[in-house]
């Protein structure tokens, strides 16, 4: 296992908010296959993959040669034995020459980058390909949880770059990729047809996103869905969605080529 990289404090992300949001993560996350697919798919031929912002090591290929970067220690503790060899360092410095990896894959985390542009310009230095996985917050009116019950999301994101311009920074296309109702990783987006889910604590301290909103729009959030639950207001709301299989909620793939 290569040795650990430490970071002088000027380059280290929020501790004490990595702290809290990574609490819970290796239980709540875990790969979903069909999303894999098609990650493991972007990655083309690659053989050496780096994965920016790693976590617990959700969604790292087997049947290559991976390392992982990770800033936080919380995450990085609740690494499986068997995980990638995982270093301490931030996207937005990468400590690897140009062109060391054939791939370069961050899934779900450039959002917790304080420069997500410059993260995605380390990445396309480093390899050969970049593929991310990521929201477009352009579509996330179409999710019930954040137009009826959480509208805190929206500044989240503020100040952000978009999607579009985090893509157009690495010269990317992007894929749509549906989202099974069953799907087994626990993201903001994963209970789109499971609304009860929601009301469950450890679902909800798997997701980093209602511990930035604050307790009292969670508190807020979870006993109006309940409300709404229990008086069936829920389900006539949304009565489109009970018989889909999958959709669109602006899960994308982003995959740039940097030779």
């Amino acid at each position: 296992m290569k040795p650990v990289i430490h970071m002088p404090p000027e380059l280290r992300p929020n501790d004490a908010a990595y702290e809290q949001i990574g609490l819970g993560y290796a239980s709540a996350r875990r790969t979903e296959p069909r999303i894999a697919a098609r990650i493991f798919s972007a990655l083309g031929d690659a053989h050496t993959v780096l994965n920016v912002g790693a976590g617990t090591g959700s969604y790292e290929p087997p049947d290559r040669d991976v390392l992982a970067v990770e800033p936080s220690r919380v995450m990085r503790s609740q690494r499986t034995p068997g995980a990638a060899p995982c270093i301490e360092a931030r996207a937005e410095a990468l400590p690897f020459p140009d062109q060391s990896f054939d791939a370069a894959l961050a899934v779900l985390s450039d959002h917790h980058w304080p420069d997500p542009i410059a993260g995605l310009h380390e990445m396309r230095r480093v390899a050969r390909r970049v593929v991310v996985f990521q929201w477009d917050n352009v579509e996330i009116e179409s999710f019930w949880l954040v137009r009826d019950y959480l509208p805190e999301y929206h500044t989240l994101s503020a100040g952000s770059p978009t999607l579009r311009e985090r893509a157009a920074a690495i010269n990317a296309h992007m894929e749509p990729i549906p989202i099974p109702f069953d799907v087994i990783d626990g993201f903001f987006h994963a209970y789109w047809r499971r609304p009860a889910a929601y009301l469950r604590k450890p679902v909800r301290r798997g997701c980093s996103v209602w511990a930035r909103v604050g307790e009292q729009a969670e508190r807020r959030a979870v006993t109006s869905l309940a409300e709404d639950l229990d008086s069936g207001e829920w389900a006539t709301r949304n009565a489109e969605l009970l018989d889909l299989e999958s959709i669109d909620l602006g899960a994308r793939l982003l995959i740039a080529d940097t030779a």
